[in-house]
């Protein structure tokens, strides 16, 4: 676990090796032998230095999620933490020089402990990363972080650390002082080695030394405290108070070093212990860090079905979406052959992808050669003979079925028997799709989202002939390219597409029921959406919800069932106002100006008198998204609340607090949120009302998670 070795000039050397784990992290083994080895190193006379690292790549990658959540009560969670911080406080104050050696990962708990040494060298590995990511999984570093750090560098260089979880490269720590010296990668050791052997004193850490002072002035300076009101300032704006923990950081930065450090580290413990009770954190680990894990290890991955290793990919149309794709492969070091209809647009959709590199190169991220080979491995062209040899092709052409067909066709006659043809759509049932195919059971869907290089989400759709295999290959396709997979089943929108529309369209009826746009737009905000519903309906344009509805009405004819909200995009429509690639939506877009909110919607959809609460919106934007997440769980749709709470947060920012939609029911509770419905759907339609699964779930006592 930590193997304790002592030399004969006295340099004791913990080094962290836990069995049966790739990374090293705090859990209750670990802590337990990190406890005995301070005791062992502090209290022996014989050790006259200490020496702290890692036999493994990384030093720590933090704390175990599992070990923190397992702590049933709140006092039991604070004596844990507290017994971390004494022995921490042992090490750095028991007299003897202390050097972490840091050969990689070095986040959360891991950079913590780090901190309780007189002396830290990271390797200068290009993979390393250096800091206190807690905050984005809705916590606060409990293992000293939010007392050490700006007591070390600064409170003004720290805040920015804490409240935004960033991870460093080494050099950069080096330049805000959290590291001492970054070294050659396999030297850290012995570098932090002669550090000691060099010391001929009796070491303290700053805050331990009479007469010290934090660095950029204290938590009373009047430079430090206009940092406080900015700080608090832009946090409400950002977060309208939803997330409890940047919050509590702040207060343990401001609580805490207005004391010494003793104190401020009980002050941290309790704000730890408060923040991680809370249900923001709780639904934040589990999606963003559980799930979001499981479905990176491909969780929904058929089993028994061989890993499929990818060499060269086609990609079926060059505009946004499919440049998008052949970039993210080309960077995954697939040879891609990426076409069009003419040379020109195929050219076109390569050169996204050398707008992409140099931006890079320009700022340092990637070297000119990389580069160079990144667009060598992309082929722009217009001859579907180019696709032999490739394993899957993704369609990325306009969403019209005939044209869809027609490619399929071209490229299923130059394909191997056993390649994939995978459809981008977000919209057209893949099943349908599949009609156009001589071999069905190879097809399936692929819905990538815009800019695709940013968007990590790939929604994988099975269609009704679509095979095992390949949806094992296609999982094993979304895993090369680093990004995320959800698997969902055959249906009209399939999952994203149907329930974030909801939300839009939750918002153009909030409009028809004469809201004021303003209030709307900030319900959404304050919802914890990252764009109002009526900016986000112009992003998307009118006109796409307008035609897609008239497509859904004339497939599904007497079962169609319209929302008020279809009704304001088509009124939309016919002013021409159809969205932001016009100019003019539900904002007006003057050129080199702000958007502003159009000033004749108040005369399209006249004011009521008395204005709803904000709470009231804001229950009612979350709530359809909700149910409709609950219907796609009921109809097979999904089938795991995993997927569906991980692609709502990554596909179109479902708030990280609430965990996702579901997530959010089972924080609201089965039975409460059927009451909620059933009061929504009264006032406001069946939209809301409480599917039949829903209602069985809370009659039966079950729930979607543990």
């Amino acid at each position: 676990m930590i193997a304790f070795t002592l030399d004969a000039q006295g340099i004791a050397t913990l080094t962290w090796d836990m069995p049966g784990r790739s990374q090293n992290v705090l859990n209750g083994e670990s802590c337990e032998a990190l406890f005995a080895a301070i005791d062992r190193a502090a209290s022996d006379d014989a050790v006259k230095g200490i020496l702290m690292t890692s036999a493994k790549p990384d030093f720590i990658a933090g704390g175990d999620l599992e070990w923190l959540l397992s702590a049933n009560e709140a006092d039991e969670l604070f004596e844990r933490v507290m017994r971390l911080h004494r022995a921490l406080r042992k090490l750095e104050t028991c007299g003897k020089p202390v050097a972490m050696a840091l050969p990689g990962m070095t986040l959360g708990g891991g950079l913590e402990i780090a901190l309780a040494g007189h002396y830290r060298v990271a390797a200068d590995n290009p993979k390393a990363r250096i800091g206190l990511p807690e905050v984005t999984l809705g916590l606060l570093p409990g293992g000293g972080g939010t007392q050490r750090l700006p007591r070390l560098i600064g409170i003004q260089k720290a805040l920015p650390l804490l409240l935004e979880g960033k991870r460093l490269k080494a050099a950069d720590a080096l330049k805000l002082g959290i590291l001492d010296a970054v070294v050659a990668p396999g030297t850290e050791v012995q570098v932090a080695r002669e550090w000691l052997l060099a010391q001929q004193e009796k070491k303290q850490q700053p805050w331990d030394i009479k007469g010290y002072k934090i660095p950029g002035g204290a938590v009373a300076s009047p430079t430090v405290q206009q940092v406080f009101m900015a700080s608090n300032a832009m946090l409400r704006a950002k977060t309208f108070g939803n997330y409890p923990a940047p919050a509590n950081i702040l207060s343990c930065v401001y609580e805490g070093l207005i004391t010494d450090i003793d104190t401020g580290l009980q002050t941290e413990a309790r704000y730890f212990v408060e923040t991680v009770m809370t249900p923001e954190a709780k639904n934040m680990i589990r999606t963003l860090f559980f799930s979001m894990g499981e479905a990176n290890k491909l969780a929904s991955r058929p089993a028994g079905v061989p890993v499929q290793r990818y060499s060269k990919i086609g990609v079926l149309g060059a505009g946004m979406m499919g440049a998008g794709v052949a970039y993210v492969a080309a960077k995954a070091g697939l040879q891609v052959v990426l076409i069009d209809m003419a040379q020109e647009a195929a050219d076109k959709g390569k050169a996204y992808s050398q707008a992409l590199v140099t931006k890079q190169v320009e700022r340092g991220q990637l070297a000119q050669d990389k580069a160079k080979a990144l667009l060598d491995r992309i082929t722009p062209t217009t001859d579907y003979a180019l696709l032999h040899g490739a394993e899957i092709v993704i369609e990325a052409v306009f969403e019209d079925r005939a044209i869809k067909a027609d490619v399929t066709k071209k490229s299923e006659a130059v394909l191997a028997a056993d390649a994939i043809f995978a459809s981008n759509t977000s919209t057209l049932p893949i099943t349908g799709l599949a009609e156009a195919s001589a071999r069905p059971a190879n097809f399936i869907g692929l819905h990538f989202f815009s800019p695709v290089d940013k968007m990590p989400l790939v929604e994988v759709i099975v269609g009704k002939q679509t095979s095992k295999e390949t949806l094992a290959r296609s999982l094993d396709l979304v895993k090369t390219l680093g990004m995320t997979p959800i698997v969902v089943n055959d249906s009209r929108g399939f999952y994203t597409s149907r329930v974030f529309s909801t939300y839009v369209l939750e918002g153009l009826a909030m409009l028809k029921e004469g809201i004021a746009p303003a209030l709307i737009e900030n319900a959404g905000l304050m919802a914890g959406m990252p764009v109002g519903p009526l900016a986000l309906t112009d992003e998307v344009s009118s006109e796409l919800i307008y035609k897609i509805d008239k497509q859904t009405r004339a497939d599904l004819g007497t079962a169609y069932q319209p929302r008020p909200g279809h009704e304001v995009a088509a009124q939309m429509v016919e002013l021409g106002r159809i969205g932001k690639k016009a100019g003019k939506g539900y904002y007006d877009y003057p050129q080199g100006g702000k958007k502003q909110l159009w000033h004749g919607l108040c005369e399209l959809f006249p004011l009521v008198a008395t204005q709803p609460d904000v709470r009231q919106l804001i229950e009612r934007l979350v709530a359809v998204q909700a149910v409709e997440t609950v219907r796609c769980m009921e109809e097979g749709v999904l089938t795991t609340a995993r997927d569906a709470d991980v692609g709502a947060i990554l596909a179109w920012g479902f708030p990280a607090f609430r965990g996702g939609p579901l997530s959010w029911v089972h924080t609201v509770g089965v039975k409460q949120f059927v009451g909620q419905c059933e009061r929504l759907a009264k006032q406001y339609g069946a939209r809301f009302a409480a599917p039949a699964l829903l209602k069985a779930m809370a009659e039966e006592g079950e729930a979607f998670y543990k």
